[in-house]
């Protein structure tokens, strides 16, 4: 039988594995680091399987009594996947979304974007109804979590956040688990979201300044990783995402799947780049990411979504003066000043291609160039970073 500090301390592997407890319950581990309580039993001779809900929420001795209750209802000759369980109160919100995300998440999408809802419910959802009963759960409730959103200045990733819980309830409609979406109620009621183009710093001396004031960073793991996104110009996900198995050589290959047109993406690496690599790979290389979050030791979980743009706050830099994204724009803008092919940048950028049979088959197009391109923008950093104004 299972102990409380053993399911606490169970660590995830490269692939699913169980933890076996007793009388059918086991606790399955997730690649991701999910811990999930599941528990067989057999009706006619048919084996069968159930989801009892996601530890910590559920604990060892909750998910026994779940198990315990099941049981029961069996020897009463009841079947549990006809009739609900026997317990006093409905499933939590948490219960609900543990299954939503195994089922419809985590079994259909990247596991970058499943990464992605996982972190923002956890910051911004769960600690708030996570433990509520999901058919008490009122539009109310709901936009009390948006409110505290907004009131951080955030109101995309309110309206974000109000997705996946509207997600959720349509989940939990279907199931048989609650009977409406208090959601749309409030999105009259939320702050408007007006896109904007992500903050960067495009001249020459303030980027030298910027870059300066990355080397001086404490932080080495995040260090690394603001250098590198520097010099690559990738998305702020696709460098968080970033895994050892897919460097080799010069070149960085990015699964399709990790990209947001869904098409592998090759980044040449410059000189400085493959030392950023080396520099950090005895710190990191023993895991699955090359910048893996400081609270997983063993490198199984991604660097933070917040992580960098923490760092430049850090620094001095506001959203106004600089974000994650604004790398990108800042190569953009460089590139072209400086002459280069508008094709052979937007190709780096992994831009959109217009013909998408065409783009499916040219993933490598201007690849020598690019090439060329990317170790000059590297040089051109170094330079800028190397002469501080008088």
């Amino acid at each position: 039988m299972l102990t409380e500090l053993q399911v606490k301390s169970a660590k995830p592997s490269n692939k699913p594995y169980m933890l076996r407890d007793d009388r059918g319950l086991y606790l399955e581990v997730a690649a991701s680091g999910t811990k999930s309580w599941r528990m067989r039993y057999w009706i006619d001779k048919k084996e069968y399987k159930k989801s009892l809900g996601q530890y910590p929420l559920v604990s060892l001795k909750d998910a026994r009594e779940k198990r315990d209750r099941i049981r029961l209802q069996i020897l009463d000759g009841e079947d549990p996947a006809a009739k609900p369980e026997r317990e006093p109160n409905a499933p939590t919100f948490a219960e609900v979304w543990a299954e939503w995300m195994e089922k419809k998440v985590e079994a259909a999408l990247s596991p970058a974007y499943a990464q992605d809802l996982k972190e923002r419910s956890n910051n911004h959802l769960l600690p708030f109804i996570g433990n509520m009963k999901i058919a008490d759960v009122t539009s109310v409730d709901v936009l009390r979590v948006v409110r505290r959103i907004e009131a951080l200045g955030h109101a995309h990733m309110a309206h974000r956040v109000c997705q996946i819980c509207g997600q959720v309830f349509r989940y939990g409609i279907a199931s048989g688990l609650c009977q409406g979406d208090p959601t749309g109620g409030i999105k009259g009621a939320m702050q408007t979201h007006i896109a904007q183009h992500q903050a960067s710093i495009t001249d020459p001396e303030e980027i030298g300044a910027l870059l300066r004031a990355i080397d001086g960073y404490s932080g080495a793991v995040v260090r690394f990783a603001m250098m590198l996104q520097a010099y690559t110009f990738v998305r702020p996900g696709e460098l968080r995402h970033a895994e050892w198995a897919e460097f080799g050589g010069a070149e960085w290959r990015i699964p399709a799947e990790k990209m947001k047109m869904k098409r592998i993406h090759i980044v040449p690496l410059s000189r400085q780049s493959v030392e950023i690599l080396e520099g950090i790979k005895p710190l990191t290389g023993h895991g699955r990411y090359v910048f893996p979050s400081g609270r997983t030791p063993a490198g199984n979980r991604p660097m933070s979504e917040n992580a960098v743009t923490a760092a430049l706050r850090r620094m001095g830099y506001t959203g106004d003066d600089m974000t994650g994204h604004g790398f990108r724009s800042m190569a953009s803008t460089l590139l072209n000043e400086n002459s280069f092919k508008p094709d052979v940048i937007e190709r780096q950028l992994a831009h959109i291609e217009g013909n998408s049979v065409r783009a499916a088959y040219n993933y490598a197009e201007y690849l020598p160039e690019r090439r060329e391109m990317m170790q000059w923008w590297a040089d051109y950093l170094d330079g800028l970073k190397g002469s501080p104004a008088e």
